[in-house]
């Protein structure tokens, strides 16, 4: 199967009004726009974020693009939504108004994995929390509308490309229907969305009425319903956990108020399972041409009351993510058909260089004043240098916005921005903090055949092994690390991205370069478990591959001359994951004498796959039917509690909760006195506390009486690393 191919996003002539040439900052106000000569703006962006113009900063990207293009774009950074009137302060858009809540979810960055309130907001100036709606989305779209009834509503961003079919939400518990529907919005970009803003302003410039565009890739719309010349095939078809004639069909809109047919729910053995290989198609299918063939998912209504089929529904949705061979997605929602087209065409380095070379100020804008934009300061000093993630982790939902085909940009390009930053970032000293993106070691991998990675389903492409058809050649990374840190004016180039170790392990030379120029004492890995079981439902590698990274890091670092340690990252409470699973990893951890400080309670976070399995209490990933057992799924909050406790095992506060878990679990033989038991009793507890209380300074020496902390507390690596 061939690639398809994308018009270069260079190839498009320029709006009238490029006239104006380049603004130092996207205009904030009506006097901004006056200094620059404007009359209006064509399309105004309203952010959950605060404006900073970079390249790490979505609103900035698709301003500052839309700006290539001839267009005056206008930021509206974190309105109070309360009324529409900050919706206005830029007068009325001439094309439309563009949504995004920022660069996270605006739930996740309210709440944390426990539902608590978070008071911080790392994209807000002074970190303060509050400063966007819950949902903002659909707050920031229904704003708009009343600001302006007749302008058209763009939503975008990585909150809207995860909620563009009918989704969990585990904030509040419910299967929730697409935000298109919720925001009242127009037209929804999923994804990397560049290809698809240029095209959509460029069409609605010329004219074009924004319900007339229903064929754009990599966007959602509203339908009535299925366009003549298409050819619906259902869901089952694709990949489907029962059958179709022993239960009401799933595709039909059913009221509210109306009963089901009262079928009982399919108990046969032979039903169909949901697997990693599609269904074969019926001969009479088999011809269908992909640009005219749509695939019905089962309706808002039934996926709303069925957690089975809501993970038959996010299976055929991960199912249908490689660009080259996606078809369209069609799911009912009332008497309203939800249109989801294939995602976008991967830009390509040359278009990559061009989006990171435009000419950002690479600073918050001059209104916040001295105030500190936390999210900035982390990353103003680094470049992000790839897109995409192949790996196909089911907790994560970077595949499902980004893509699975890794986009790369050039050397050049990179180099040029480590340039820029050296002469334009105030304050810079000669450290570049990462050279990185959602993976730091997948730079320029891909499939090594183009018509294998076109026709390819796989929902990874290293799990449950490495596919021996994607390069793991690393050295045009190797090659960019000894390239960075020879730039004049810089003198460490650090690499803070999340490793792939997996991939790392291929190639010694890059583990070599790594540890011996890159590694500034500390590296975070990201194992995320010990144990066979729970790293199969994340769909990770076992940890044989992480003993070989740690063996290759030692060995590197000593001959380096240096003191190095690894940071390794652990998830509790993932769904398939028993409290023994925790303890074993407790028993790990201390084995390995780690003592880990930062740890993550799984958060189901929208369209991953690792949510349908904590919604539906299944594995999708298996064999998948209305008997499959279900699987241990830690939802109530004692629960994720516990597992959260295990990971730290050494703190004291935690050693109350963990005791009794122990004894419930029949391990009280892990309570006790000796270095061999995971937590102390009773009574050496409050031998430790009464002996901290004495000596006055508790928490200058570890609290189970570690003599090696107490003689030589300059000699233990921080909390997190291992001893």
């Amino acid at each position: 199967m061939p690639q398809i191919a994308a018009r270069n996003i260079e190839q498009y002539p320029r709006y009238w009004a490029e006239c104006y040439g380049v603004a130092p900052f996207l205009p904030t106000s009506r006097a901004e726009m006056d200094q620059l000569g404007w009359d209006s703006c064509d399309v105004i962006i309203v952010t959950g974020d605060a404006y900073v113009d970079h390249p790490s900063f979505g609103m900035a990207v698709m301003g500052r693009l839309l700006e290539n293009h001839g267009f005056r774009v206008g930021i509206i950074a974190q309105p109070d939504w309360r009324s529409a009137d900050p919706f206005k302060i830029l007068g009325k858009p001439n094309l439309y108004f563009g949504i995004t809540a920022g660069n996270m979810d605006s739930l996740i960055n309210r709440y944390t994995a426990d539902l608590r309130i978070r008071h911080d907001d790392a994209y807000t100036p002074g970190g303060e929390g509050g400063s966007r709606p819950n949902r903002a989305v659909t707050v920031y779209s229904q704003r708009c509308k009343e600001a302006w009834k007749d302008v058209p509503v763009v939503i975008g961003g990585i909150e809207a490309s995860l909620r563009r079919i009918a989704q969990y939400d585990y904030w509040s518990n419910e299967v929730r229907r697409s935000v298109l529907i919720d925001s009242t919005a127009d037209i929804l970009l999923y994804g990397n969305a560049e290809r698809a803003i240029i095209d959509l302003t460029h069409r609605l410039a010329a004219n074009e009425s924004i319900k007339d565009i229903t064929d754009l890739r990599g966007t959602t719309v509203v339908m009535p319903h299925v366009p003549n010349g298409f050819t619906e095939l259902d869901s089952s078809r694709i990949d489907w956990p029962g059958r179709l004639d022993a239960m009401p069909s799933p595709y039909e809109y059913v009221p509210e108020n109306q009963c089901d047919s009262g079928a009982s729910p399919v108990t046969d053995d032979a039903v169909q399972p949901i697997r990693v290989v599609p269904m074969p198609l019926r001969r009479e299918e088999q011809n269908l041409k992909p640009e005219t063939t749509c695939i019905r998912l089962p309706s808002f209504e039934k996926v709303s009351k069925d957690a089975i089929l809501y993970a038959h529904a996010s299976r055929v949705l991960h199912q249908e993510s490689n660009p080259h061979n996606a078809r369209i997605l069609v799911q009912k929602h009332g008497k309203r058909e939800i249109w989801v087209n294939p995602p976008p065409i991967p830009l390509t380095t040359p278009e990559m260089d061009l989006v990171f070379g435009l000419p950002y100020a690479r600073v918050p804008h001059p209104k916040y004043g001295k105030q500190k934009i936390p999210a900035y300061d982390m990353i103003k000093t680094s470049v992000n240098i790839m897109r995409g993630c192949f790996g196909g982790c089911t907790f994560c939902s970077i595949t499902e916005h980004e893509g699975r085909i890794i986009q790369s940009r050039s050397h050049e390009s990179i180099l040029q921005e480590i340039e820029d930053i050296r002469d334009k970032v105030p304050g810079f000293t000669g450290t570049i903090s990462d050279l990185g993106g959602p993976t730091s070691n997948m730079y320029t991998l891909n499939c090594d055949d183009p018509n294998i990675q076109s026709s390819c389903r796989k929902l990874s492409c290293v799990y449950p092994t490495i596919c021996k058809n994607l390069n793991t050649d690393h050295s045009p990374t190797t090659q960019l690390y000894r390239k960075a840190r020879k730039v004049p004016g810089i003198h460490t180039v650090a690499i803070a991205s999340g490793l792939r170790y997996d991939l790392a392990v291929e190639d010694p030379e890059y583990v070599r370069e790594l540890v011996t120029h890159h590694v500034g004492g500390y590296l975070k890995i990201a194992p995320e478990h010990s144990e066979t079981g729970t790293l199969e439902m994340m769909m990770k590698p076992g940890m044989g591959s992480y003993e070989r990274f740690e063996k290759m890091f030692y060995q590197f670092s000593k001959e380096a001359g240096k003191k190095q340690y690894l940071i390794p990252y652990f998830i509790a409470a993932h769904p398939g994951c028993k409290d023994e699973d925790m303890l074993n990893l407790a028993i790990w951890l201390k084995k390995h004498e780690f003592e880990v400080d930062q740890v993550q309670t799984f958060y189901p976070s929208p369209m991953s796959l690792a949510t349908a399995m904590y919604h539906s209490d299944r594995n999708p990933l298996k064999p998948l039917n209305y008997k499959t057992k279900k699987i241990f799924t830690p939802k109530d909050g004692d629960q994720r509690k516990t597992q959260k406790a295990f990971l730290r095992y050494h703190d004291p506060e935690n050693w109350p909760q963990l005791r009794k878990a122990l004894r419930a679990m029949g391990r009280s033989d892990l309570i006790g006195e000796s270095p061999r038991h995971l937590v102390p009793s009773e009574e050496r507890e409050l031998r430790l506390r009464s002996n901290e209380k004495r000596m006055g300074n508790p928490r200058a020496r570890s609290a189970r009486g570690d003599k090696r902390n107490q003689a030589m507390p300059s000699r233990t690596p921080p909390k997190g690393k291992k001893r």
